[in-house]
């Protein structure tokens, strides 16, 4: 979904959320880009000084201050890179913190950097903004709707963040944008909330379902955000790699077996262990396991130029891999060979 226009490449860029795990990666990066005149990371923390790039500018800064635009303007910002977000709560957070930090966050930083004529934003936004829903295709593209469930903070979240980007494109057409809906990420040194499931001795499936996922390793989205920044046509773009893996596909690379259990049964539990306070997870969780948005990446391709350099299988072998290497392994016994994932045409 690009408009077609180019940016101009990007010079003084500032990064929010810049000590996060993307943040640093793209951070690293940045600081071996040449001709770039200014690299202001922000975040809402120190950074220590271990971590900290040379020449790098770090500002202790909340995407949600008023004073961000007086920062863009110190700094003659052209680029803002927009990667703060809060994708996994800690147990003290509520929804409302996560709405302010992710709508009214994103808000902000929309409204410094048309107040300070910064001409191009890149946002980070996730596949978790079609939603999970029965009725999604078998692939995604950039013209199927933004159906983020309520029931889901993150999704909900980046579904409203994208619909407030559209309207400001059609408010403020002089700030160029590209939205990157990124897949779920693997890389050397990945913890989430997918990375625990692939951790369990039996890989949890719904009964009837695939559970496809989608991957993108680390380094493709650090790629891609520089790709971005060095003149690609902006838009919206599915940010995965080439194909997608089963549930079951996923355990045979483990080398596990998984453990199939009927809707039903799981949608008791899970109400039955949050009523207890068991588990912060409901009954909705279940629909986060077996309505995957699946990611088609043609545009990505075709139109944004950028081609991630690690399929959806390859990344997950490259995390089991490092896994391995730094003696936590998540699969048990040899690393199986190559399996076809879900092919579709590019």
């Amino acid at each position: 979904m690009s408009n077609g226009a180019h940016t101009p490449r990007a010079r003084r860029i500032l990064i929010t959320g810049g000590d996060g795990f993307l943040g640093r990666g793209l951070v690293a990066a940045l600081a071996q880009r040449p001709d770039t005149d200014a690299i202001v990371a922000l975040d809402v923390r120190e950074v220590p000084a271990e971590r900290r790039q040379p020449g790098v500018a770090y500002r202790v800064q909340d995407v949600r201050n008023p004073a961000l635009a007086d920062t863009l303007r110190e700094h003659a910002i052209d680029t803002v890179v927009h990667l703060a977000s809060i994708v996994t709560p800690g147990r003290d957070s509520s929804r409302a913190f996560e709405y302010d930090v992710d709508v009214n966050g994103t808000r902000n930083v929309l409204a410094a950097c048309v107040a300070q004529g910064v001409r191009h934003v890149v946002v980070s936004s996730s596949g978790a903004a079609y939603g999970y829903h029965a009725d999604n295709p078998d692939w995604l593209t950039e013209a199927h709707p933004l159906r983020g469930n309520q029931s889901f903070a993150y999704a909900h979240h980046k579904r409203l963040v994208e619909e407030m980007l559209a309207q400001w494109r059609m408010d403020h057409p002089q700030l160029a944008q590209t939205v990157l809906r990124i897949g779920t990420i693997l890389g050397e040194r990945v913890d989430n909330q997918i990375t625990a499931l692939f951790e369990k001795p039996r890989l949890l499936a719904v009964r009837g379902s695939d559970s496809p996922f989608v991957f993108i390793w680390d380094q493709d989205v650090a790629g891609a955000v520089l790709h971005a920044l060095n003149g690609a046509p902006p838009g919206c773009y599915n940010l995965a790699g080439d194909g997608a893996l089963s549930i079951h596909q996923i355990a045979a690379r483990l080398g596990k077996r998984t453990r199939n259990l009927p809707a039903g049964l799981l949608t008791a539990a899970l109400a039955v262990g949050s009523r207890l306070g068991l588990t912060r997870y409901g009954p909705e969780q279940l629909d986060f396991l077996r309505y995957r948005p699946v990611l088609l990446n043609t545009a990505l391709k075709r139109d944004f130029g950028y081609t991630p350099r690690k399929t959806s299988a390859q990344a997950l072998d490259g995390f089991i891999l490092a896994r391995a290497q730094q003696g936590r392994p998540v699969h048990v016994g040899a690393l199986p060979g190559p399996q076809a994932p879900h092919q579709v045409k590019a």
